[in-house]
């Protein structure tokens, strides 16, 4: 009877201990940056910022904040030199830039980012291509950036290759 009162209690210490784990914690900071991002979602959209880049920089900014081990003592004692610390920002970082594509462009007038598209072509819209289908998204669409195989470009040099707009998205 007594071994399975022990046992009770160990098993119950190691869940309570599996539960306030690093990846616990971490899958906490995911909600939140989710629920961040939700809540921007207008404003992250019109920046072309997708929710799967927001997340992975908001986890970043929190890792940096919060560091999840401390650091290991100084084996010996040689002399402790003080880093100087960064000032902290008076204001909010940059959003981050739009991803970067899943597999490297192939084709003429294809870029793996946004921003390398926007300065090929100042004047145009700049469109995902997913190469696999040869349909083209606007920046306002969910799929935007997300697709497996895929590349930033201009809608004109896209529709002069022979892609096509999705049929249910219309032009910015």
């Amino acid at each position: 009877m007594r071994l399975h009162l022990v046992m009770a209690i160990c098993a119950a210490a190691i869940g309570v201990t599996a539960l306030s784990s690093p990846a616990y914690t971490q899958q906490k900071m995911v909600k939140a940056c989710e629920d961040e991002w939700r809540a921007k979602r207008a404003e992250n959209q019109k920046a072309g910022i997708t929710e799967k880049a927001y997340v992975e920089k908001c986890r970043a900014e929190s890792a940096v904040v919060a560091p999840a081990t401390p650091p290991a003592p100084a084996a010996t004692k040689a002399p402790q030199v003080k880093e100087p610390t960064p000032a902290p920002a008076a204001t909010k970082a940059p959003q981050a830039p739009a991803p970067a594509a899943k597999t490297a462009p192939t084709g003429a007038n294809q870029f793996s980012t946004e921003a390398a598209a926007k300065a090929h072509c100042p004047s145009d819209t700049v469109v995902w291509l997913n190469t696999a289908s040869k349909i083209f998204h606007f920046a306002s669409s969910k799929d935007y950036g997300k697709t497996k195989a895929g590349a930033y470009m201009c809608e004109k040099d896209s529709l002069a290759a022979g892609n096509r707009a999705a049929k249910n998205e219309k032009q910015p």
